[in-house]
């Protein structure tokens, strides 16, 4: 094989299986740097890929042909946002404990998705694989670039959306008014509620980003790498984007190389089985090589005492400012 290319088509695999924790963890980023630690990304990214399978299915039927993966993107990003506002209700609004609302969103994303599929596909525990999902765009001109062309180049649209992503999301959260505000009351709301900053207005805004983005990663998986829904589509990859999150030090750049690294975890599995020296390395060894890295990394990031923004997981009490 040649080695060139065999790293190309590796590095593209990557960033297609980072794509979805990009999004995920970009989404999980703006709502801890509001101050809602959001453990909820697996159920907001479940929600977004159902709903993604579940409009396309039915844009399909309905003839809508190419602009289906669309339709069930957009869908995708209204499962988030739905979701998010629970968060976000129970979170900053009834000042919940955060952990375990989203532990509850996790759990509740996981059990009604499967039972509205049970119900839209007569008991089966699956969609009926998407005839209309993305396909890779080539880059006229950079596609042709060695190496480069057909790393970077030749992918699906939500990974060209994710290389614009992290350079916005740096930009928004580190050049603008927003932003500022955004993080000061992720590091200090009661400071910046005596300016005159709305500490709970802020919040939603986080966590609802947070579902928009969570729910483009979910809907992601579906419209590229499965092609549709079932109970082990998302298999944990909030949790890797969480994860992510933190091992990048909630910084966007930083984000951006975890989520790369964890995608390689994931592309690797399937990159070594085009090798023959891949049948003497046990398949469940492969699969749970992203866990197992995850488990890795967070007590190599907990042991270094990394700490995110400093009210990050406590509601918000203005008598006690």
């Amino acid at each position: 094989m040649d080695l060139i290319s065999d790293l190309a088509n590796l590095t593209n695999s990557t960033l297609v299986f980072a794509t979805a924790l990009i999004f995920g963890a970009m989404g999980g980023l703006f709502s801890e740097r509001s101050g809602v630690f959001n453990i909820g990304l697996e159920g907001m990214m479940t929600g977004g890929a159902f709903a993604a399978a579940i409009a396309t299915w039915y844009a399909e039927k309905a003839g809508y042909g190419g602009a289906s993966p669309w339709l069930g993107l957009l869908a995708g990003i209204v499962c988030g946002v739905l979701f998010s506002l629970l968060l976000a209700l129970a979170s900053v609004t009834l000042k919940a404990n955060q952990a375990i609302v989203g532990v509850v969103i996790n759990i509740l994303a996981a059990a009604i998705t499967l039972y509205l599929v049970k119900i839209i596909f007569n008991g089966a525990g699956d969609t009926d694989i998407l005839n209309e999902v993305f396909s890779k765009w080539a880059i006229p001109g950079l596609s042709d670039i060695p190496f480069f062309g057909k790393a970077l180049f030749n992918t699906y649209p939500t990974t060209y959306m994710a290389y614009i992503l992290v350079p916005l999301c740096s930009y928004i959260l580190f050049k603008t008014p927003f932003g500022l505000r955004l993080r000061s009351v992720g590091e200090h709301p009661g400071a910046s509620d005596t300016v005159g900053i709305s500490v709970t207005k802020y919040r939603y805004i986080g966590v609802i980003i947070s579902g928009v983005l969570a729910g483009i990663g979910g809907a992601a998986i579906t419209l590229t790498t499965t092609g549709n829904f079932s109970h082990s589509t998302v298999s944990g990859q909030g949790f890797i984007a969480l994860a992510a999150m933190i091992f990048g030090r909630w910084s966007p750049w930083g984000v951006f190389g975890a989520t790369f690294f964890f995608g390689m975890a994931q592309a690797l599995r399937n990159f070594i089985k085009l090798y023959d020296w891949s049948a003497h390395i046990p398949m469940e060894f492969l699969y749970m090589l992203p866990y197992l890295l995850t488990l890795l990394v967070l007590a190599g990031a907990v042991g270094k005492g990394v700490k995110g923004p400093a009210a990050a997981g406590e509601p918000y009490d203005p008598s006690k400012r």
